[in-house]
């Protein structure tokens, strides 16, 4: 059976979460005179990042809420005992630096605008519905999707099986019809390789670690068109028009 649809992951590998992030905390932080407060920039983004990844693993694993770890990710890098609407307030603020920030990788329309002809899209995301949707609307590309598919939604957070398979489901196509881009060689590219989907990691930083069996490497997304075209090979058109 050829394979009929491409699942996205959205973060770091169509939007650059990292960058945009990184801009938007340190507006945030020198806007509210704390950037000396945290070490400066290297630290005090390092202390970002781990109360990101502590946190957002939380939610994660049904621990916390959505707003809750975004309370909680105030709070920790703080290191503040805030009330809800102190850490909401907070957040909030850091959020309007962020979005001011949001940016796509330079290959990431020409690379969706490629395979629109060829495929169908959509997305398969750790992060909630509600905000990649408004993301992908923002950034003007939530049009070349059918469906956006997330963690909050289907129940089960990537690399989890049933997390690709879920995905699958809701496209009404078998987990080998559909092929699965990110860029965490652990979440998306192992992660949809056992779940039984064709698996693309996207390895923009050129990592020199050996590439485990059933696995694709592409260095950016310009790859993946031809990749689709002489390599895997498609055969469904795209539903989205």
């Amino acid at each position: 059976m050829p394979l009929r649809a491409v699942l996205w992951d959205l973060d770091d590998t169509l939007f650059d979460y990292t960058g945009s992030d990184r801009t938007g905390v340190l507006r945030h932080l020198r806007t509210e005179g704390l950037l000396a407060s945290y070490g400066g920039e290297t630290a005090a983004l390092t202390r970002w990042r781990q109360a990101m990844e502590t946190e957002f693993a939380r939610f994660l694993a049904g621990e916390q809420g959505f707003l809750d770890h975004r309370r909680a990710r105030a709070r920790t890098f703080l290191g503040t005992p805030l009330g809800d609407a102190e850490a909401d307030a907070w957040f909030g603020r850091y959020i309007a630096h962020y979005e001011a920030s949001w940016r796509l990788f330079p290959d990431s329309v020409p690379a969706l605008e490629a395979l629109t002809p060829l495929v169908r899209q959509a997305v398969l995301s750790n992060a909630a519905t509600a905000n990649q949707e408004r993301m992908l609307t923002t950034l003007g590309i939530r049009g070349h999707f059918e469906a956006v598919l997330c963690a909050d939604t289907l129940g089960h957070a990537k690399p989890a099986p049933e997390a690709f398979r879920g995905a699958c489901a809701a496209l009404d196509l078998p987990p080998a019809d559909v092929l699965y881009v990110g860029d965490r060689l652990d979440i998306d590219g192992l992660g949809a390789r056992d779940a039984g989907l064709t698996a693309v990691w996207l390895d923009r930083a050129g990592a020199e670690e050996p590439l485990p069996p059933g696995v694709h490497r592409i260095r950016g997304l310009a790859e993946l068109p031809e990749l689709v075209r002489g390599v895997i090979g498609f055969g469904a058109p795209s539903t989205i028009r």
